[in-house]
């Protein structure tokens, strides 16, 4: 489970930053790197599925702390 917040995490990171860059210069990072729209499609729609994933422990946060989210979500990995 740690490793699957680590790299949701790093690919919500990503999306953020290929988003600054569209809002700053209009250029589309992850369109350019992956050179086509259907794969470009597919890392948005992972990168989409990333951030549900990290929805949980921040809801759980909510109702039950940050500390015992972040103990509950570490005894299940």
């Amino acid at each position: 489970m740690r490793a699957m917040n680590l790299v949701t995490l790093v690919l919500i990171i990503l999306g953020g930053l290929n988003w600054l860059s569209m809002g700053i210069s209009g250029h589309d990072m992850i369109g350019t790197i992956l050179g086509g729209a259907t794969l470009a499609r597919l890392a948005y729609v992972v990168i989409g599925l990333a951030a549900i994933w990290q929805l949980m422990p921040g809801f759980q946060s909510l109702t039950v702390g940050e500390v015992d989210a972040e103990k509950h979500i570490h005894h299940h990995s």
